[in-house]
């Protein structure tokens, strides 16, 4: 006798015990750790490697380059962790990573410093998003904010270790091992990928890729950045180069909605947007990249610039920041595990982030250290309240095989706007800094190729009225974009307001393989979820009392 067990037969997989869970976790914040450090830890040898490598013209790109190939990779790694499963394309992901960092450590100009940021990035993506997708096979959704509470409690901790380092490596033994750190690092996370991370098994057929929407993906996130790198400094907006980037962007989305609306496995499937909650966050995370890469993209050049602090300096005067979202960061987990209530924190920390926002515009070169300390760390407790909180509320709106594509969607047109938000303020701030400093220097003191040569230590032995200009100019050239930032923050609450507040998962979802089984004489047959829902269906008018039959668990 064969018998069929349907969806509503068939239980929850157990939940893995603690101590799988915890060695789990632990192979996680080791390549979360790798992956944050690298976005953080140039922000302080910045100054030091554009004047080493005269490149202050394509310095947002060390940057740019790195968030830009992230972002590109996260729908395909979301993607294809849903399709074929995560631990391989995990260990995958570690590889291109450390093959990025011997590129840029070996660069010998800013040309091939940016192919190996760029490289890093490819890695990189799949570094973020597969160590939260990977939370959602393991953990329910009611007990994932506390595990999520710590993972930004480890990106706070890298991104003040992260400048740290950057300012270490750039005063002592140079900033290439900002590179050459990720070596050992990455094999450490690859050891622990293998031999800890067990995952669900995913039993699909070899899967359809999305060829067509990854390439139209790319060309449209590409010609986004480069538009917003370029336009107005390097080239004039109604220059023919602009226009055409503008002109091909567009077109490359439109292709995209076209081809992922017949694709049969889409990139990023167009049904995730017409879930409310995942729209409504997906507009604050975007929002929130802006708001959060744009503000702290150049503020540890700022800090060396118009204070005179040293790179490592400048690293220590990030720590309450990152200690403010540490602390938020892994108290709001700990709420959101214990009440299931989670509507509030993200409006709250979006306020308190546009109120940090505020408080950076006022920023002058006579300004206290501790205050300017206090302002970073209000940013901080926005911040940790509001990033982790938003990724949980799309995870709990989908299903166990949309976790990895939505969470990867969700993540981004975060990072879209984090491209967007350092791109802009980097073009407008470069602008802005160069007018500033031909409009103020003496005649042949200065012009764009003297600002362009500046170090933080050239700086500091300076006369002081040409010290008193670039300071004056640097401040000048900063403080008004946070201000411009404040009405996007404003729009991403309102939005917020919106969410809906749905109950917690207490359970694990997960995937039904088939498989047959013989117990007391009987054979016992589990289907896929599709095939079972079809069994429902025929059981339903052929068999009424399917509902006494066996119940065999999912192992």
């Amino acid at each position: 006798m064969t018998t069929t067990l349907s969806p509503r037969e068939v239980p929850a997989a157990p939940a893995p015990g603690k101590r799988h869970i915890l060695l789990v976790f632990a192979g996680l914040m080791v390549t979360m750790l790798l992956a944050s450090l690298d976005q953080t830890i140039f922000s302080t040898a910045l100054p030091t490697i554009v004047g080493e490598l005269n490149g202050v013209d394509h310095m947002l790109w060390v940057t740019t380059a790195y968030i830009l190939a992230s972002t590109i990779m996260l729908p395909v790694y979301g993607k294809l962790g849903d399709l074929i499963g995560r631990k391989g394309l995990f260990i995958g992901a570690i590889s291109i990573f450390i093959f990025g960092s011997i590129v840029g450590g070996l660069a010998p100009d800013m040309t091939w410093l940016i192919i190996g940021r760029a490289v890093q990035g490819l890695g990189g993506g799949g570094l973020m998003i597969l160590s939260q997708a990977i939370i959602a096979d393991v953990v329910p959704a009611r007990e994932r904010g506390k595990y999520m509470g710590i993972m930004g409690g480890v990106f706070a901790l890298s991104s003040v270790a992260g400048p740290l380092l950057g300012g270490w490596f750039t005063e002592g033994i140079g900033w290439r091992w900002a590179f050459w750190m990720n070596i050992p690092l990455g094999a450490l996370a690859i050891v622990t990928a293998i031999f800890f991370l067990r995952l669900p098994t995913v039993d699909h057929a070899k899967p359809k890729l999305d060829v067509a929407g990854m390439g139209l993906l790319a060309l449209a996130s590409t010609g986004l950045v480069l538009i917003t790198t370029w336009g107005g400094t390097t080239y004039d907006w109604d220059s023919l180069l602009i226009l055409s980037l503008i002109i091909g962007t567009v077109v490359a989305a439109v292709a995209f909605v076209l081809v992922e609306r017949r694709a049969a496995e889409p990139i990023m499937p167009l049904h995730l947007f017409r879930d409310r909650n995942f729209n409504l966050t997906t507009i604050a995370g975007l929002i929130t990249g802006i708001a959060m890469f744009g503000a702290l993209a150049y503020l540890p050049t700022y800090l060396q610039m118009v204070t005179g602090a040293n790179a490592t300096e400048a690293g220590f005067l990030m720590i309450p920041m990152m200690a403010a979202l540490l602390i938020s960061s892994i108290g709001s987990g700990w709420l959101v595990s214990k009440f299931g209530r989670y509507k509030w924190m993200p409006i709250t920390g979006t306020v308190i982030v546009g109120v940090a926002l505020v408080l950076l515009s006022t920023m002058t070169p006579t300004l206290a250290i501790w205050v300017l300390c206090s302002y970073l760390a209000v940013m901080g407790v926005g911040l940790g309240l509001s990033m982790q909180i938003l990724i949980l509320i799309v995870q709990n709106s989908f299903p166990n095989s949309e976790v990895g594509t939505a969470t990867a969607s969700n993540n981004y047109f975060r990072q879209i706007g984090a491209s967007i938000g350092s791109a802009v303020v980097g073009s407008l701030f470069a602008a802005r800094l160069t007018e500033l400093l031909t409009e103020r220097m003496p005649a042949g003191a200065a012009g764009a190729g003297a600002a362009n040569s500046f170090t933080p230590a050239m700086v500091r032995e300076l006369p002081e009225a040409a010290r008193q200009i670039i300071v004056s100019g640097y401040n000048d050239a900063l403080t008004p974009v946070f201000l411009y930032m404040v009405p996007l923050v404003i729009v991403a609450v309102i939005l917020l307001c919106f969410v809906t507040e749905k109950p917690l998962a207490t359970t694990i979802e997960r995937d039904i393989l088939p498989e047959t089984l013989e117990a007391d004489g009987a054979t016992y047959v589990r289907l896929d979820a599709a095939a079972a829902a079809a069994a429902v269906a025929t059981d339903a008018q052929a068999e009424p009392a399917a509902s006494a039959r066996p119940v065999v668990p999912a192992s």
